[in-house]
């Protein structure tokens, strides 16, 4: 049984991919059409545009916080004094410049999350296979394929994602600046682990092991097809189990280094877990939407509404798993209410309250009434959009997480972030669909084909 990816598929690979290096390019001409000459006067027409809406700095900055907190102090106290009318023009600026630098962090934030999100839905499928070959699960082996198709996005995914974090450097990471860790002690303290070439150096380490195990998961389970006995399965268990133990502690160091640390004075001990439900329900969500897709073209004729029903179940599990990680993190930094931690969700409920809590509806509540009847969960359609919904969501929790700390309340979902999303959409879909092809689509001689071939309850 072997696919090829048709010209139509690849076509709106392209497509998709043209598009989004428009919205791309468009999103970073728009930003830079904002300069330090013209800054004032666009702000007022903006001001003007909304109604008088009031235009704040980012709560993602605490330094400029602080600064505009003293220099009002010292405006309101000097109603007339010459001095304090300077001092007042003098936060004028600064708040200016500090705008500006939103404006211009904005392109680079949204490549950056629309980037990490595709790549953590196949950074998810990779655990969720290793986990079957593990658990030597019975019930998946017909959707190996499917898995290792959309696990070959992770090298050329996490590529991209580094080499945005390298290019956009400050607009993205406050710590890579050196003007910013010279006066933030805070900063300082953490500049053995937050520095560039440490990220770097990291951040390849945890690639290169990922690949790794791809690499070699791919190739034993290539060559049982074609083996006479199941040494090749046994490798691929024993490497697939000591893979996981790498990926628990690597997964929670990315998610440190790739997303926490845009916030360097802010931590949660519970945030490696809280990424990695969200790309593993991503990732599992992607094996349902790829499996569906091949199954209407005539393919996978041995996977039935047992293994959609299963992966089905799995999105809502891992749905409400994310969930009680999310409230966890929450509730108990929300409760305890200590300033340099709250300040987190203060941030997002005060400027992101639509995608903060929109995200959570997506989440969680769409997930939990689509998918609990059991009947549902075996209806391709109903699975498709229930799958829409939750990668939506996902996608604005990384944009939550990313967006207040680079460009504050100057946030929108507008052409650079769709152009964003489209871009990586097309490479996504042309690199898992041209891998698809290069394998027949249903794997033999594992020892459990034949139970999940005619897996039914």
């Amino acid at each position: 049984m072997e696919y090829k990816i048709s010209n139509r598929l690849k076509i709106g690979a392209i497509v998709l991919i043209i598009l989004g290096l428009f919205g791309v390019g468009y999103g970073f001409v728009d930003s830079h059409g904002y300069t330090e000459e013209n800054i004032t006067e666009r702000l007022a027409e903006e001001h003007d545009a909304h109604g008088g809406g009031h235009v704040t700095e980012s709560h993602g900055d605490e330094h400029a916080e602080e600064a505009h907190v003293e220099s009002v102090a010292h405006a309101e106290e000097g109603h007339g004094d010459e001095a304090h009318g300077a001092e007042a023009e003098g936060h004028k600026m600064s708040h200016e410049e500090h705008v500006l630098h939103q404006i211009h962090n904005r392109p680079y934030s949204a490549l950056y999350v629309a980037a990490f999100f595709f790549f953590m839905i196949a950074l998810g499928v990779l655990a969720f296979y290793a986990i079957q070959y593990a658990a030597q699960a019975g019930w998946s082996p017909v959707l190996f394929r499917v898995m290792e198709g959309i696990t070959s996005y992770v090298l050329p995914g996490g590529l991209i994602v580094l080499a945005i974090a390298f290019v956009a450097d400050k607009h993205i990471f406050i710590w890579m600046d050196p003007d910013v860790v010279a006066h933030d002690a805070l900063i300082q303290g953490k500049s053995g682990w937050l520095n560039k070439t440490g990220f770097m150096i990291r951040g390849l380490i945890f690639l290169g092991g990922w690949s790794l195990y791809r690499y070699f998961s791919r190739k034993f389970s290539i060559a049982q097809d074609n083996a006479d006995d199941n040494r090749n399965f046994k490798k691929n268990f024993r490497i697939s189990a000591a893979f996981l133990v790498f990926y628990i502690y690597t997964e929670s160091m990315m998610s440190w280094d790739w997303i926490m640390s845009v916030d360097p004075h802010w931590f949660s001990t519970l945030f490696g877990w809280y990424v990695f439900a969200s790309m593993f329900v991503s990732g599992i969500t992607v094996i349902a939407m790829v499996t569906i897709y091949l199954k209407s073209k005539g393919l996978l004729e041995f996977v039935n509404d047992s293994h959609i029903h299963d992966l089905a179940k799995f999105m809502f599990g891992i749905s409400i798993f994310w969930t009680y990680l999310w409230f966890s993190q929450f509730m108990l930094i929300w409760y305890s209410n200590i300033p340099e931690e709250v300040t987190y969700f203060v941030t997002r409920i005060e400027d992101y309250r639509l995608p903060f809590f929109g995200m959570v509806a997506m989440n969680f509540v769409f997930p939990l009434l689509l998918l609990m009847n059991s009947d549902y969960k075996r209806i391709n359609w109903f699975v498709i959009m229930a799958g829409i919904v939750i990668l939506c969501g996902h996608y604005v929790d990384i944009f939550n997480m990313i967006m207040p700390a680079t460009v504050g309340d100057r946030w929108f979902i507008g052409i650079p972030e769709i152009g964003s999303i489209m871009l990586f959409a097309g490479i996504f879909l042309f690199i898992v669909f041209t891998a698809l092809g290069k394998a027949p689509l249903l794997v033999k001689r594992n020892p459990f084909i034949k139970e999940s071939e005619h897996f039914h309850y």
